[in-house]
């Protein structure tokens, strides 16, 4: 070898970077807003420089759908190493194996926590996961309204505060609040077994009060998060009840204090007894990096993990080693959130924990907007609950399915063997070849993303989940449904019952969207109109700006107390309208939400059908002598409705549909007879303990009413069509 290679591979050999030890990655999830994301961040950050080479990717999971992520993530074996979730979520990610048990049995011990905390993470003696952090309501009291802090509930509903404040604000209609209330009166929610148990004299004592809170003025009515943030953050309540997330809508200038939620006289002096959550990490079955997983989780729940979660983060730490360290005793909030914690009762982890709160919230919300008795409310929430919380369909034998499937099959193979022997038909399909090659990505990208999922919900709905085990039951989901579950076929919620509100809520808003569409259209074509271009821009807005968001605003707009429209009709002299108290309201909303948000569609359509009418036309209309009304109904309507009948097809499946609206402005309220068929499958899968064969179930049934529609339609249209 010459010196010259020689030097050339030497040379080479020095611009061959060195090896790299590969970084070691661990997956964490979490649900947390801004100010816990950041304390977080700060903690994992304090964990690398301890682990040099180690990598931890945090992400982020919108609560709402943290659960089912979980599980479709962790069942396809693409899930985080660990997660941060409730403790009462342990039994049900148990039973559905997305987590594993943790190794060392006196971890938690070790680690100096506290025992009610490891037993809220544990079940028997097996321990699951690490407490991290503690959350219970306690009282904030704003010290400018409020200089003495109330001992006592009544103490505070008898407080002096200046017009236009409120003594107490809080969500009023949420069970986990008024749990707090209940425990004082002696009632629970749920008993030990997973029976429903806010019903009885104490649960109708509790509801009682809080309805007495609301009608003498002490309280907001409907208030919800966004409203108790608003009004406490910006200084217009004496007091509210919450959690420690309510720390970042405080400003810094407002003088608060943190207290244990009050006694309550009318119960005997009994305080008030929030929940308390356990945060705590788990690690997920089939992680890839399960010891440094279990190692980040271990380091979280030291004091050096837990500072900077509760010092940057806010958090109340589960770390009782943390809580030695001086800059924590100066946090008052923090220390007072802690001393709330110890007098909160843990939430109880039975798996009908989670379907106590949809009934439970409807009942508080009958009594609250509509006046109706708490007994009588309660006794609803516990018949809802006991149908949410059922025993599953018994097993079927798939062989009577599987043979007709398997005949079905035959009989169509036997057709197309016989369509193929015939020589007319093959020459057919040898001329229509090059036509299918084009379309032959259409087909697979159709049949990948539409076909596919339908016959997955098909097969789904044929189904039940029973822990770990998939149960066929065949069509025993279908046969529930289409009977009322048992309850009558007319029954509130019954399938027949919301498919009648489903065609009214489908053909009341068609109907206006068409009308008020094409007659906007029929305005903005007329060529004397001024600014037109600037009309339709602003006229197109409501189609453009999403549909959540507008949804939102809408129902911000229809609060009792709050909202834009009835302000309107006080100023008109009219009286305030509780438009979710009753369904005609509620419905009415719904209505005039969607409507805002189809018209611009079916203007927009109409806007092109009328440019491509031709000129000639009218001119001809307007020789023979015909008035502007007969131009329109000759003319114009006749030539408009080809191009309108797409727009009004696809219109009807998109309100038949309409989800959004239904589920963000009236929430299917009052007692759920404004929900339509989608959003009373979506009920089932994600809120009344994740029965997805009998949510497919629903889903089948909605693609069998909307196939059924649409043919109707077809056959119409083309008797009309024939006819002329």
């Amino acid at each position: 070898m010459t010196s010259t290679r020689v030097g050339g591979l030497a040379l080479a050999l020095l611009l061959v970077p060195a090896p790299v030890r590969a970084e070691q990655e661990v997956v964490l999830w979490h649900a947390y807003g801004e100010v816990e994301s950041r304390g977080l961040r700060e903690a994992v950050a304090a964990f690398e420089r301890a682990q040099p080479g180690v990598r931890v990717r945090l992400l982020a999971v919108p609560f709402g759908a943290y659960a089912s992520k979980l599980e479709s993530a962790i069942g396809a074996g693409h899930g985080p190493d660990a997660f941060i979730d409730a403790h009462e979520r342990l039994p049900s990610y148990a039973r559905m194996r997305l987590i594993a048990p943790l190794p060392e049995p006196g971890l938690a011990v070790r680690l100096d926590l506290d025992p009610r905390h490891i037993e809220a993470v544990s079940i028997g003696s097996q321990l699951y996961g690490l407490p991290l952090a503690l959350k219970s309501a306690a009282l904030w009291v704003n010290e400018a309204l409020l200089p003495v802090v109330p001992t006592t509930l009544e103490q505070l509903e008898r407080a002096a505060v200046p017009p236009g404040h409120w003594r107490l604000v809080w969500e009023a209609e949420n069970a986990y609040y008024v749990a707090a209330l209940v425990h004082a009166y002696g009632g629970r929610l749920l008993s030990p077994d997973g029976r429903f148990e806010l019903q009885g004299p104490a649960a109708e004592r509790a509801v009682g009060h809080v309805a007495r809170l609301i009608e003498r003025g002490v309280s907001p009515p409907e208030a919800d998060g966004d409203l108790v943030r608003q009004l406490f953050g910006s200084g217009r309540a004496a007091a509210a009840i919450s959690g420690p997330w309510l720390a970042g809508d405080v400003p810094p200038s407002m003088r608060v204090r943190v207290e244990p939620l009050p006694a309550v006289e009318a119960a005997a002096g009994a305080p008030m007894v929030p929940y308390l959550t356990v945060e705590a990490g788990f690690l997920a079955r089939g992680a890839r990096q399960p010891e440094l997983a279990l190692a980040l989780l271990r380091f979280l729940a030291t004091a050096p993990g837990s500072l900077p979660r509760a010092l940057t983060g806010r958090q109340i730490v589960a770390s009782r080693a943390a809580w030695e360290d001086p800059r924590l005793g100066a946090e008052p909030v923090l220390v007072a959130f802690r001393q709330a914690s110890v007098r909160a009762l843990p939430m109880p982890t039975h798996r009908h924990m989670r379907q106590v709160f949809e009934p439970a919230a409807r009942a508080l919300r009958a009594v609250l907007r509509t006046g109706v008795e708490p007994g009588r409310a309660l006794a609803d929430a516990a018949r809802q609950f006991d149908d949410a919380v059922r025993p599953p369909p018994g097993p079927r034998n798939p062989a009577p399915l599987l043979v007709a499937l398997g005949l079905g099959l035959l009989v169509l193979l036997a057709r197309a063997v016989r369509a193929a022997r015939q020589p007319r038909w093959r020459a057919a399909l040898r001329a229509s070849l090059p036509a299918y090659r084009w379309v032959a990505h259409a087909l697979l990208a159709v049949g990948l993303l539409v076909v596919a999922p339908l016959l997955a919900g098909a097969v789904t709905s044929l189904f039940v989940e029973v822990g770990e085990e998939r149960r066929f039951v065949g069509f025993a989901h279908y046969v529930d449904i289409l009977t009322g579950r048992g309850r009558g076929l007319l029954s509130a919620g019954s399938f027949w019952v919301t498919l009648g509100v489903t065609v009214l809520w489908t053909a009341i808003n068609l109907a206006l969207h068409v009308l008020l569409g094409t007659a906007l259209a029929l305005l903005l074509h007329r060529p004397a109109l001024r600014l037109r271009p600037i009309y339709r821009v602003l006229l197109v807005v409501p189609w453009a700006v999403p549909n959540y968001v507008t949804a939102l605003a809408w129902k911000g707009m229809f609060h009792r107390q709050f909202g834009a429209i009835n302000a309107l009709l006080e100023w008109l002299g009219g009286e305030p309208i509780g438009w979710f108290a009753r369904f005609s309201t509620a419905f009415a909303a719904n209505v005039a939400t969607n409507v805002w948000l189809g018209f611009p569609f079916m203007m927009v359509v109409a806007l092109g059908g009328l440019s491509a009418i031709p000129r000639d036309l009218y001119e001809a209309a307007a020789l023979d002598g015909a008035s502007r009304w007969q131009t329109l109904r000759h003319v114009t309507l006749p030539l408009l409705g080809p191009t309108m009948l797409p727009a009004v097809a696809l219109g009807a499946i998109w309100t038949f549909n309409a989800f959004n609206v239904v589920f963000l402005v009236s929430g299917g309220e009052p007692g759920g007879s404004t929900e339509i068929l989608v959003s009373e499958a979506y009920r089932w899968a994600f809120t009344r303990g994740h029965q997805y064969g009998y949510a497919a179930a629903y889903a089948v049934l909605v693609f069998g009413v909307l196939w059924l529609g649409s043919r109707f339609a077809r056959r119409r249209i083309g008797q009309r069509g024939a006819v002329s």
